[in-house]
């Protein structure tokens, strides 16, 4: 085996191979338009051939473009952060870009600050922050970076650029459904209360409530886990024929303890109780009954968020603002069938 055959194919062996000169490769590379089709053709079949890959550690030299984009994330094994770090990803590699991820514990200033030094080290070009609890937006604010910074998944009023799913609005919707489903009533399991979009959920419920001159009944927490969803449903089950018809919950995964609760309860769904999730997950339209819920759309975010980091970087005034909302959509299963109010249950 000779050393040539030993080292990877470089830009020179592949302008052999095709008859043609080094710089016409460039431009092949390049996808410049001044370059005859059989040209191209032949130069592409020589890169397949030879197995060529481009040296974007050289490239970057040359243009001081890494494009390298950075994102730091938290929390990665919920299904909301989880399935943003995917879209993000996929919108990265769609424009081109290749990206390096820090996976936080929380997200604190110092933490933050040591992940944005890092990533600065690798030479990213530009940060999305996927940031859900308020400490981690106060600390996005605090900080300064040499790069620009997008966040995601901060709920309103973000001090920073950001993209996110209007929560608010979507815990209206699944509230609006339940209502006007003939609830009287609707009680709501929220998230942990450093949650931004967890507190945007109350105020969403809390919204629809008084749009329709309903006190919002009792709120209980839990820590987005089906766990804390399943001691909430126990609690619930004891205000059936109390005035409970009807529950929003923050999140599927919690809404699957509630359903598996008030079922041990001997409480039908949605026959007695009828329950609405959020987050759409794969497995929501296979819960016992299928769950209704607010679907976000991950890969709208994931594309908006790209796209405005990209205009940051190249010094474009962002499209429309640089505080993107995406609205959620409701999906009605069999959850919450319309109510029919037994004769002598307790007003709802």
């Amino acid at each position: 085996m000779t050393r040539s055959q030993l080292r990877p194919p470089t830009m020179a062996d592949v302008a052999r191979q095709a008859g043609v000169s080094h710089q016409t490769v460039s431009r092949v590379l390049g996808d410049h338009p001044n370059v005859r089709d059989e040209t191209r053709a032949k130069v592409l079949r020589a890169i397949e051939e030879m197995g060529y890959r481009r040296n974007f550690s050289a490239r970057a030299l040359a243009t001081r473009r890494t494009r390298t984009l950075g994102v730091v994330a938290s929390n990665t094994t919920l299904y909301g952060p989880a399935s943003t770090l995917f879209a993000l990803e996929e919108a990265a590699r769609a424009e081109g870009y290749l990206v390096s991820t820090v996976s936080l514990r929380r997200l604190t200033v110092e933490t933050l600050s040591e992940a944005l030094d890092r990533l600065s080290e690798g030479g990213v070009e530009g940060v999305v922050a996927i940031a859900p609890q308020r400490s981690a937006v106060e600390a996005l604010a605090e900080l300064r970076h040499p790069f620009p910074v997008v966040a995601v998944g901060t709920g309103s009023g973000a001090g920073v650029p950001s993209v996110n799913v209007d929560q608010n609005l979507g815990a209206r919707l699944a509230t609006g459904h339940l209502l006007a489903a003939g609830h009287r009533r609707v009680w709501h399991l929220a998230g942990p209360e450093d949650w931004q979009e967890a507190v945007d959920r109350v105020d969403g419920w809390r919204a629809a409530l008084e749009e329709a001159d309903v006190e919002p009944p009792m709120l209980l927490r839990g820590d987005w886990s089906p766990l804390s969803g399943y001691r909430a449903g126990q609690e619930l089950a004891g205000w059936v024929g109390r005035g409970l018809t009807a529950v929003f919950v923050a999140n599927d995964q919690m809404a699957l303890g509630v359903l598996r609760a008030l079922r041990e309860a001997g409480v039908r769904t949605p026959q007695d109780v009828a329950v609405a999730g959020f987050d759409d997950i794969p497995e929501s339209e296979f819960f016992a009954p299928p769950l209704t819920t607010v679907r976000q759309d991950f890969a709208t975010v994931g594309k908006r968020s790209i796209a405005l980091l990209l205009d940051l970087i190249e010094g474009r005034t962002p499209s429309g603002t640089s505080q993107v909302s995406i609205e959620p959509q409701l999906v009605v299963r069999a959850s919450t069938f319309p109510y029919l109010p037994q004769p002598g249950a307790a007003p709802g």
